[in-house]
């Protein structure tokens, strides 16, 4: 089950990146990017494009552990919890 979810997650991420590089072939033309003061120089906009998918896949994967560690943790302490909600009559 799980090399089905690696085919799965791999063939998505390299339709993204086909897409990606389609969408940068045919937009060439330069563009400058603005946030509030600031201002880059003019790049083609299928680079920027694909300098963002980048950033956002690398993003992700940095921050996936941390969620998962979240997660866990508060698993943890909901069990904890759940142990001391749920006790057997038996012993009373």
């Amino acid at each position: 089950m799980k090399n089905i979810t690696n085919l799965l997650i791999s063939v998505v991420i390299a339709v993204w990146v086909v897409a990606i590089a389609i969408i940068s072939v045919q937009n060439a033309t330069p563009v400058s990017l603005r946030f509030l003061a600031f201002q880059s120089i003019q790049i083609p906009a299928g680079l920027v494009l694909a300098f963002s998918a980048a950033v956002g896949l690398i993003g992700v994967a940095v921050l996936q552990p941390l969620w998962e560690l979240g997660d866990a943790t508060q698993r943890n302490s909901r069990l904890d919890e759940d142990a001391e909600f749920f006790v057997d009559d038996e012993d009373f």
